[in-house]
């Protein structure tokens, strides 16, 4: 069982346990999308962001593209990828680096640092429930003002994924996003919930209802398949609105096979 986390008082002490270290390149790039899309404001409107990558795995390719993806919005970001794990770190640190771009041994203490933005992408998953949400709580506590967390996960080349957007508050939103082309049916998200909603998948729990009629929408708009399959995901996710669920932003995000949710609909 993996260990609970806690800040030792007064210390910025590496929490946690190392990841398992599965990564490949462009696994990340929903996520980054996601980032980019909720980040812009803040990112425009302070002088250094920082963006922390945790537990980027045994390369730091993904945290490498998101520094080059964040860079297109904001010239002045600053990305640091923390491990746990001292010989990733070193084996980073010793590839050419652009500036703004390092790598540090650190956990959820963040390695001392204050992030405007925090990538946590398939970190929890190894843990029990109860230590995730220390290590949600730990986390929270380490942002700069306005700060965001991304927790989630996704499957090995990065087509389903599903994640929470977090503030210091705690959870604000759910997303699930897939690459339409290649979804059988929107069930294959139950296998990618992130660990605060995996366990809760059950009749009578609103995520399990959410997926349910997520699928069921998917399979009323059949009709639309001759016309593509991301006309077919805008008409299943519309449904979900007129149905009362809580999606946000538009069409235009839904068609990048995006649907995001308050995260009081799938609180457990």
């Amino acid at each position: 069982m993996a260990r609970t986390v806690r800040l030792a008082a007064g210390r910025a002490r590496a929490l946690g346990v190392p990841t398992r270290g599965t990564t490949a390149p462009n696994r990340l790039r929903r996520m980054d999308r996601y980032l980019l899309h909720i980040g812009q404001h803040l990112l425009a409107s302070v002088a250094e962001p920082l963006v922390v990558d945790l537990g980027y795995g045994s390369s730091p390719v993904t945290t490498v593209e998101l520094y080059h993806r964040l860079r297109t919005l904001a010239p002045n970001v600053r990305v640091t990828g923390l491990e746990l794990d001292p010989e990733r770190v070193a084996a980073a640190k010793s590839a050419a680096r652009p500036p703004g771009l390092e790598f540090k041994r650190g956990g959820f203490e963040l390695a001392g640092l204050r992030p405007h933005f925090i990538r946590a992408a398939n970190v929890l998953r190894q843990y029990d429930e109860a230590s995730a949400g220390s290590a949600w709580e730990t986390l929270r506590g380490g942002l700069a003002p306005q700060g965001l967390i991304i927790e989630g996960t996704c499957d090995e080349v990065g087509r389903t994924g599903s994640w929470i957007t977090l503030d210091a508050a705690g959870p604000i939103t759910l997303t699930l996003s897939i690459r339409l082309l290649s979804m059988p049916s929107p069930a294959i998200f139950a296998e990618r919930l992130p660990k605060a909603l995996i366990h809760h998948n059950v009749p009578g729990r609103r995520v399990h209802t959410l997926l349910a009629e997520l699928d069921a929408a998917w399979r009323r708009a059949a009709p639309l398949a001759p016309y593509g399959p991301r006309q077919r995901w805008v008409q299943a996710v519309g449904e979900l609105v007129a149905h009362g669920w809580p999606v946000q932003d538009t069409a235009r995000r839904w068609r990048l096979g995006e649907c995001t949710l308050d995260w009081a609909a799938v609180a457990a």
